[in-house]
């Protein structure tokens, strides 16, 4: 296995950096297998999944995790809280820049209010500890003072920043959105239910590792980052209940894969999962698959290679020729698991 065996070509132009209106009327990428794709846009999913599928959603929240802020210097600092380090949500593992002239005990502020307090390095040594500071209450402070953590290749800021954000969004404490979830209307929702397809939710705190590219040459060296996740019991008896009955389990979206398939492999319904899915992967739940498109030399792209096989490229070749977009405010695919 080799790095450029997950690598194309991804023209600046064809990253979206705007959401489509409405949700749902994003293309969509019908994966048939051995047969042509199909093009056809989400608000078909009640016409192409079967009545008995379930479909199954992470429910987690992005929070305005970005702070701009001053240094004691009067320099210009941001940090990005990228997962709550306990249950208060007043200590963080946060990215922070300039990281490496910002001292531990630093304050930083926001219009002369105290935000933040540094801390130490982590034991990962490109991100810090940091106590969120003020009297209200943590999230409150971040929804008065935060912006959404937008990737790093969409450059136009949100109009509505609920656009980086689920219909279904339940739990906060993501820095990232679950990407495919963001095609979702409620009305589409209810056309499903009406169809026979029934929702099921899982937990998964996306971190923005989750998008950083592969760093070694062989793949299957990069160091896989760890992430929290929460699979209810009604959600795991769900999909066994589902399959047994000749149902399929679709996931939307990688992060609802990783809890699923963590839980399985694991067999822990909760916990922190660096799952590894590649070629060769022991599939246990997942069937069916709704994801954007994803960035070339990245495990998400290697988790797609070892859910339909190599026709991923061809797959990905028919979208570049065809305008689709790409990434997080880009279309989808819907993917059938190889046998």
């Amino acid at each position: 296995m080799d790095l450029t065996d997950f690598d194309y070509v991804l023209p600046d132009s064809r990253i979206a950096q705007t959401p489509i209106e409405p949700r749902d009327s994003a293309r969509l990428l019908v994966d048939r297998g051995d047969s042509e794709p199909e093009h056809r846009r989400v608000r078909d999913l009640p016409d192409l999944l079967r009545a008995g599928d379930l479909l199954v959603v992470n429910e987690t929240r992005v929070i305005p995790a970005r702070l701009r802020l001053m240094r004691p210097t009067g320099g210009a600092a941001e940090v990005l809280l990228l997962e709550a380090l306990d249950g208060a949500r007043r200590r963080w593992e946060a990215l922070v820049r300039p990281g490496g002239k910002v001292k531990v005990g630093e304050i930083l502020t926001a219009d002369g209010t105290e935000m933040i307090r540094m801390g130490e390095r982590t034991a990962a040594g490109d991100t810090f500890e940091v106590e969120l500071l003020g009297a209200t209450e943590p999230l409150a402070t971040l929804d008065a003072h935060g912006e959404m953590p937008l990737p790093p290749y969409i450059g136009e800021r949100l109009s509505d920043p609920n656009r980086y954000q689920t219909v279904f969004a339940n739990e906060p404490g993501s820095a990232a959105a679950p990407t495919a979830g963001l095609h979702f209307t409620n009305e589409l929702f209810d056309r499903l239910a009406a169809a026979g397809i029934e929702r099921a939710t899982v937990e998964l705190v996306v971190g923005l590792d989750t998008f950083q590219p592969i760093s070694t040459q062989n793949p299957l060296d990069h160091p896989m980052h760890t992430e929290r996740y929460r699979v209810p019991v009604e959600t795991m008896e769900a999909c066994r209940s589902t399959r047994a009955a000749g149902g399929r389990v679709v996931a939307v979206g990688t992060t609802a894969v990783r809890a699923l398939e963590s839980a399985a492999a694991r067999n822990e319904l909760a916990g922190r999962t660096n799952l590894f899915i590649h070629r060769g992967f022991d599939w246990q739940l997942v069937d069916v698959l709704m994801t954007n498109f994803h960035l070339p030399k990245t495990t998400l792209l290697m988790m797609i290679d070892a859910f339909t096989g190599p026709r991923w490229r061809s797959l990905y070749e028919l979208a570049l020729a065809d305008d689709y977009r790409f990434l997080s405010f880009g279309d989808a695919m819907l993917l059938t698991r190889e046998a």
